[in-house]
Formats: structure tokens, sequence, C-alpha cells
């Protein structure tokens, strides 16, 4: 999956080949720049985060973007002030550079059913929760383990005679969106142009998701990381990032 040896020892940055003249970093948010936690509103950002993703993107001459399945404004919400490109829902919306407006593609309207539906499914198992997406929604179970299969049942059929929307598994979520757009296509639009076009990209993540992005990335001559195979936590990860950040620790 990558081209790198990564360690256990959060002081000590794994093996990299890439300088920071050419490097592109595309971060996943969710158990990658931040833990995982119970509801998507209560995830924490660990203090200096921001401070340590503003170095970075310094160093790589602004080729920093957050790649995510949230919303950019919930990114914005979460890291106000951090000046970075946002790939938001997989991709369906993406803001290239800090300021500039998001452009959003042109998809086909969610069914309103499959929403009423989402609603009861919930309400039926306790601890579970909706995730409402302009161009999708996910259902996610960690408070109600025991909702995962019912939910993945429910959701296969709705998506019956279709072809427009699919559905895709992640951490403890089911999560239905427009059929064809994932964190591959982000990561290609991004190194389309300035400042990530003719970088090799970075690509950090922890879920299933995250591998069309870490697939696309090394097809451009990038690499990928993914958590828990290349770092032990996300906490770990965030210590190498801030190690390269302010020690810039290359191997070049």
């Amino acid at each position: 999956m990558t081209d790198t040896t990564a360690t256990r020892d959060t002081t000590v940055s794994p093996h990299i080949d890439i300088a920071p003249g050419h490097a592109a970093f595309l971060l996943d948010f969710d158990g990658t720049l931040v833990d995982i936690a119970p509801t998507p509103d209560s995830v924490v950002v660990e203090p200096g985060l921001a401070e340590t993703l503003i170095r970075l993107r310094d160093l790589c001459g602004g080729a920093l973007a957050i790649v995510t399945g949230r919303p950019i404004e919930q990114v914005d919400h979460f890291l106000p002030g951090v000046p970075t490109a946002v790939c938001g829902e997989h991709g369906v919306a993406i803001r290239r550079h800090p300021g500039d407006p998001i452009s959003r593609d042109t998809l086909l309207e969610l069914p309103p059913a499959w929403l009423m539906e989402a609603e009861r499914l919930v309400a039926a198992w306790p601890g579970a929760s909706l995730e409402r997406k302009r161009a999708g929604f996910v259902l996610h179970y960690r408070g109600a383990p025991e909702a995962g299969s019912p939910m993945e049942a429910a959701m296969r059929s709705w998506l019956e005679g279709q072809s427009a929307f699919e559905l895709h598994p992640a951490k403890m979520a089911w999560e239905i969106r427009p059929a064809g757009i994932d964190k591959g296509n982000a990561v290609r639009a991004l190194m389309e142009a300035a400042p990530f076009a003719g970088r090799r990209p970075i690509f950090v993540g922890d879920d299933v998701t995250d591998m069309d992005g870490i697939r696309a990335a090394e097809l451009v001559g990038g690499v990928g990381f993914r958590i828990p195979e290349d770092f032990p936590t996300p906490h770990a990860f965030r210590m190498w990032l801030r190690h390269y950040a302010e020690v810039r620790a290359w191997d070049v």
C-alpha cells in the first residue's frame, strides 16, 4: 500500500522519499486528524493541531488539503482560521484555495422517502443517529452496534432498481451517496491544479472510504498511510505530523 516503513515510536518519522518541495499532503479528518467520537459533532480538536497544519501548509508551498466525508462547513467549524483546501462529502464539494468559493457537483436530488425511512430507522434504535449531507446521508450505529445489519438491509432495499446512488460502509456507519463519488476522484481533482499539480501526494486516512484516495495517490507517484496499519492511533499520526512540521526531518 505504501513505500514507507512506519514506526510505532511517535518521536521518529517513518521513512519517506518525498521532499517538501515536491509533496502534497491530503489528509482525512475523522479518525486521522481527530479521534473518532460517539457522534460527528462531538469530536475534539487536539491543542496545537491548527498550528501544525499551518506550518505544514507553508512548508509544502500551500499543498495541503483535507479530504473528508463531512461537508466543508463542518471542517471550517472545527478548524477555524486554518488555511487549507478542502474536499467535502468525498469530493462532491471542493474549495481549492483558502477563501475561494466552494464548487459543487450537480447531482440528482436524494429521494425524500429515503430520509423519512432513515429517520424512522434511527428512532427504532436508541443510540443510532442520522447525519444529513447535501448529496446523501449517513446512518451511524456506534451507539447501537446491533443496528448495523438491520440498517444495511433496509438501505440496500431502498437502493434496489436504481443506479444513481450507492451504499458505502464506514466505521460503525452506512452511507448513501451519489454513484461515482469517492475520495479517489477528489484526489484526482485536487492534483489537476496548483499548488498540487506536479507534486507527489501523501494521502493519510483510517477508513475503508480512504482506500480510494490512497490508490489515487499511488497512481500518480505518491504514497498512502492508513491508521492503524501504519500508525497505531490518530494521536500517533498527529505526533508524526507535528514532528515533520516542526523539525522538517525529511529523508531527502
